[in-house]
Order: structure tokens, then sequence, then C-alpha cells
């Protein structure tokens, strides 16, 4: 009788006890990537956006501070580098790729 009843158990419980959904397990793993693709890669992507728009933008007269820190005006755009004016008779050429800003206007 007791290997009837514990036959009966085992039956019941069928193949034995489920482990948890495997989805429910990996679910913080996915809401950590979502959160760091919100919170750092999309502004970072829209923010690169934004510089090469400025840059595709920029004309001779335009002034513009370089990486290094260099204000000037661009003379002449060519297509991978500026020629900026930084004193009187000081012209150098930079790379597109150089140009960090633009100076603000009065306009600004």
């Amino acid at each position: 009788m007791f290997d009837l009843f514990h036959m009966l158990c085992v039956i019941a419980q069928g193949e034995g006890p489920v482990g948890p959904n495997p989805l429910i397990q990996f679910l913080p793993f996915i809401l950590l990537i979502v959160a760091f693709w919100f919170l750092l890669i999309a502004p970072q992507r829209r923010k690169q956006k934004e510089h090469e728009r400025m840059i595709s933008e920029l004309k001779p007269g335009d002034k513009v501070i370089t990486a290094g820190g260099i204000f000037g005006t661009i003379t002449v755009a060519k297509k991978d580098r500026f020629q900026i004016k930084v004193d009187d008779n000081t012209r150098m050429d930079v790379l597109r790729s150089s140009i960090q800003a633009r100076q603000p206007t009065e306009n600004d």
C-alpha cells in the first residue's frame, strides 16, 4: 500500500520540480543592456551626429575652436581639412575632425 501511495505521489508531481523560466533568469541582464543603451550609447551617437552636421555646415568666415584649443577663422574649406587664420599673418591647415566647436557669435 505504501508503494502504491508513493507511486501516485510521483505520478502527481510529474517529472519532478520544474526550474525557473530561463527568460526570467535573463531579464535583469536584458534590462541592464537596455538601460546601458539609453543612458550611454544613444546620447553619444546623437552628439556625434550633431558634431558631424556642424562640421559639414562650416564655411569660410566661420570662427572655430580646434581640439587643441586654438581659436581661428576658416579661410579655405577643402575636402579633408580647413585652413584657419589664427593671427594676421598666421594660417594653419587642420583636419576637419580636429574642429571641436564653432565659436559663439554675438547673435547666439
